[in-house]
């Protein structure tokens, strides 16, 4: 079977982790399993997963600081995995560097559904033969060295805000919709776009002066996006 990639899932629950096990090597995926936040920041620099899965409810270091301490060293997908249903919970996920969020109980098949999806979107951009870089003013995409900057400083993306930034960039001056902004970055299977919503603020947040007032992310007629004019 094609080898999809190494997944390091970081939960507490021994019986899981081992229903995790035959979901994902089953589905062709190399699996890494570990009890706590902090033997699974040890795996993050020794083993270079391609994905995290992260439990929010550990011992020692819950979800939430081992997401944070991920992020200060890695930019791997996260999807965080807790049986917390209250959207505060999932927005407090996603402004800690999640990439995704899956909520307990769920079904294997829609788990290993995610975690193709969010490695698909990771590992698009390989370098071109012609070097993709895009310039709006102060604000530098460059694509195949997935490098942000602006007003000369660089900014520090997750996999799925530097997709969504690139697919603005791509379409520039045009507006992008909620729905084709929701397929591009997040997949056919994703139907809420209040991820787009959510992303296009922490975006904003990291690279417009003003995020109530953006000059590079403009709302389009509330129905979408564009970057630049």
């Amino acid at each position: 079977m094609e080898d999809r990639g190494k997944i390091l899932v970081i939960d507490d629950d021994r019986t899981l982790l081992g229903l995790l096990r035959q979901s994902l090597e089953k589905a062709g995926y190399r699996f890494i399993g570990v009890t706590n936040g902090i033997d699974g920041l040890q795996s993050v620099y020794k083993d270079q997963p391609d994905l995290v899965i992260l439990d929010v409810m550990m011992p020692r270091m819950d979800g939430w600081e081992t997401c944070l301490r991920i992020r200060e060293v890695s930019q791997v997908p996260i999807i965080m995995l807790t049986a917390k249903e209250e959207e505060a919970d999932k927005v407090k996920g996603f402004e800690c560097g999640a990439d995704d969020y899956v909520t307990k109980p769920f079904s294997f098949a829609e788990l290993t559904a995610r975690v193709g999806a969010v490695l698909h979107r990771a590992r698009r951009g390989k370098p071109a033969e012609v070097p993709r870089v895009y310039i709006f003013d102060e604000l530098v995409v460059d694509v195949d060295h997935k490098e942000v900057s602006v007003r000369g400083q660089p900014v520090d993306l997750t996999p799925t805000e530097f997709e969504l930034l690139v697919c603005l960039a791509e379409n520039a001056g045009r507006t992008v919709t909620h729905e084709q902004l929701l397929a591009r970055v997040w997949g056919d299977e994703y139907v809420d776009t209040g991820y787009v919503k959510r992303y296009i603020w922490y975006l904003r947040r990291k690279i417009e002066r003003d995020p109530s007032n953006p000059e590079y992310i403009i709302t389009g007629r509330g129905f979408g996006y564009r970057l630049g004019d």
